[in-house]
């Protein structure tokens, strides 16, 4: 089987597809098309199909044109099992050898040294601003990809503000790592991580360079440059904030690893607008305190532009995260943690906060 084609988005919770192209020069009608096992065998994907429907991945819509059948379905899972069958032939993820990603597609393959990136470029001769968006530990990996379709994030970011570039690196292969052993450090008590790992100083720092590179060649607005991150990629942004102070207008870190290290950068932005998100709870219980205690830190030392948002219960629900009702803390706390999807919705209006900001202040 050849020329299948599987059309996808990156949607609040990954990669979805919702749409297939198949070559067919016989006429199909919708009651021959059926699709079965496109949901993912988790206890969250499970309890939205049978409970609400909104994942049931039906067949919607079909059309015919020129040798292709267009097939539309309810958004689902890409990482699903799933199984189309067409009149007597059924096809598997394997025969759809062509995936076209919305948005992601739009973002070029970029190195320079050992950075690997994928940069959205908004298309126009003048300078414009940059957002640079550090991935969660999900979406490390050597593949230049996974970093746009892990998570809802950097496609987001292009499709909600087209008239910006979007810079989404991949964490430096060969070095990155999860987890580590808990550690007190005087009041801090977190996890030890190696310096090296995930978003080092030093590949930040190669990171920065590449958007000065792209300042000084008259691409970009030296006045707009922002960084926001997801977990891991939250705390490479307090990181970049130190690495790369002259360069940023603001940030917006969601749900950052608190380290000692993230800890005291985080203390010392007494002059850097910044707005951190995080669900109420999460996963890493310690996270808060340090958010919150760093903020304070920061408002007690005159920072009026130092912000934090604790997402309710409420509010998360809104997006369907936490909603099983007799689901285990450890469960509905891992589902937090995908918070990000709230705030680059833009609750609280905290990314157009974000991009109202420029260095000067002017």
């Amino acid at each position: 089987m050849t020329d299948c084609t599987v059309f996808t988005r990156i949607g609040n919770r990954g990669q979805d597809i919702y749409a297939f192209e198949i070559p067919c020069e016989t006429k199909v009608a919708k009651k021959d098309i059926s699709l079965s096992d496109n949901y993912l065998d988790t206890s969250i994907d499970v309890f939205l199909r049978s409970k609400t429907g909104r994942t049931g991945g039906g067949i919607t819509n079909i059309s015919q044109k020129k040798g292709i059948l267009h097939i539309d379905v309810d958004a689902f899972s890409f990482n699903a099992p799933y199984k189309l069958k067409i009149g007597k032939k059924t096809y598997t993820a394997e025969d759809f050898t062509d995936v076209k990603t919305d948005w992601a597609d739009k973002f070029e393959a970029c190195s320079d040294g050992e950075v690997l990136y994928r940069l959205y470029k908004p298309g126009v001769d003048v300078p414009r601003p940059l957002i640079l968006f550090l991935h969660g530990g999900g979406e490390g990996g050597y593949d230049n990809w996974r970093q746009l379709t892990g998570c809802y994030g950097p496609t987001a970011l292009a499709e909600h503000y087209p008239d910006c570039y979007v810079m989404a690196p991949q964490a430096k292969p060969g070095t990155f790592k999860m987890g580590g052993k808990r550690i007190i450090v005087g009041d801090f008590e977190g996890i030890e991580q190696d310096p090296d790992s995930g978003w080092s100083r030093t590949y930040l720092a190669e990171i920065c360079d590449i958007i000065r590179k792209m300042i000084k060649a008259g691409k970009v607005d030296p006045e707009r440059v922002y960084v926001t991150g997801l977990s891991m990629g939250g705390g490479g942004t307090l990181r970049c904030l130190n690495v790369g102070s002259d360069l940023f207008a603001a940030a917006a870190p969601i749900c950052p690893t608190m380290t000692p290290e993230t800890f005291k950068i985080l203390c010392g932005l007494t002059h850097t607008k910044i707005w951190i998100s995080a669900a109420y709870v999460d996963h890493t219980i310690y996270r808060h305190k340090y958010l919150v205690d760093g903020i304070l830190a920061l408002r007690d030392a005159g920072n009026n532009d130092a912000k934090l948002t604790l997402y309710s219960p409420e509010e998360l629900a809104k997006y369907d995260i936490g909603i099983i009702e007799d689901m285990t803390y450890e469960a509905r706390f891992g589902w937090n943690h995908t918070c990000w999807v709230l705030t680059y919705h833009d609750e609280h209006g905290i990314m157009s906060w974000m991009l109202n900001q420029t260095k000067s202040g002017k």
